[in-house]
């Protein structure tokens, strides 16, 4: 696909041909069972070794349990028994001395807290059994800010900002109030948060769908960019987001990855990403709308996008 588009022999000079400045490094992490970070907790009660065992519809070992006294029942890994410090820093320093280089760390505390009861028991317990949610997601932010020590402490002076991901937002609206949010999902993000700004990182707080009504909380939790624009879910118009929160937060995204892109014409998407430019003069990072490109793009509006966001 596009390596073979842009002639490319890497992902590395692809990115360097279209002038992308930003370079994602992902924290290494590996056990016999999980090869990233991002799957290094697998909560479910009945493991069969597939891929559906990381679903978050499948049973969580927490899934009847009420007493936060239990939560130590769980084999929780130790990270420093997976994180290998030279690793970390081999990856960060191959980094392009001129790219913006962000440490992709996840910390999904909200995404594994659900898995860790199954998503709609999980749900149930924020209202049923509070202390009980509460106590599983510290333990999870616990498990990550031990990862993120290692993984910053190798990188200190070489990393530029990091990327914490939490799915909130659905295409009309949040997946769970703005209150819950509030309650439930925005106290542990803020000790991730703090602990990257403690080592003088930028925080780019990553979550799809719409999630305009708690933008406030993650500027006032001390979030840096607001990852990603998705350009169509609802309130996330780029307009709106630039006059509503542009003077207090940056952003990233909006290039439309769910129609654009995909149908579109070259043509149209120079114009669109023309467009974000008129919009955001600064304070937007040019991407697409969510965190991946899929196959069924053309690569030739990849360069468009590229091209538009770099012509003068």
């Amino acid at each position: 696909g596009l390596l073979r588009y842009f002639k490319a022999g890497s992902l590395t000079e692809m990115k360097d041909k279209l002038h992308d400045d930003v370079y994602p490094v992902e924290m290494p992490y590996e056990s016999d069972t999980s090869h990233a970070i991002y799957t290094a907790l697998s909560f479910a009660k009945h493991p069969t070794g597939s891929d559906f065992d990381r679903t978050l519809t499948v049973p969580g070992f927490f899934e009847d349990m009420e007493d936060p006294k239990l939560v130590e029942t769980f084999p929780w890994p130790d990270p420093a028994r997976h994180i290998n410090p030279d690793d970390c820093r081999r990856l960060v320093r191959e980094s392009p001395r001129d790219a913006a280089v962000v440490g992709v760390i996840w910390s999904a505390h909200f995404q594994d807290t659900c898995a860790a009861f199954g998503m709609e028991n999980a749900l149930m317990t924020m209202l049923a059994a509070p202390e009980m949610y509460r106590a599983v997601d510290r333990r999870i932010v616990d498990f990550y800010l031990k990862a993120n020590e290692i993984f910053f402490e190798a990188t200190r002076g070489y990393l530029d900002a990091i990327l914490i991901g939490n799915d909130v937002g659905s295409q009309r609206n949040l997946m769970i109030s703005p209150e819950q949010v509030r309650e439930f999902v925005l106290p542990g993000s803020r000790r991730l948060i703090q602990q990257a700004k403690d080592y003088g990182l930028k925080v780019i707080y990553h979550s799809c769908g719409s999630i305009e009504p708690v933008i406030d909380d993650l500027i006032a939790s001390g979030v840096d960019v607001v990852h990603p624009i998705q350009a169509l879910a609802a309130n996330m118009q780029p307009q709106h987001l630039h006059d509503r929160f542009g003077s207090r937060v940056s952003f990233c995204g909006g290039v439309d990855a769910q129609e654009l892109l995909v149908r579109g014409t070259p043509d149209e998407v120079y114009a669109a990403t023309r467009q974000l430019r008129e919009i955001f003069p600064t304070g937007l990072v040019i991407s697409p709308s969510h965190e991946a490109i899929l196959p069924d793009v053309n690569p030739a509006n990849i360069e468009a996008m590229f091209r538009a966001a770099h012509e003068a």
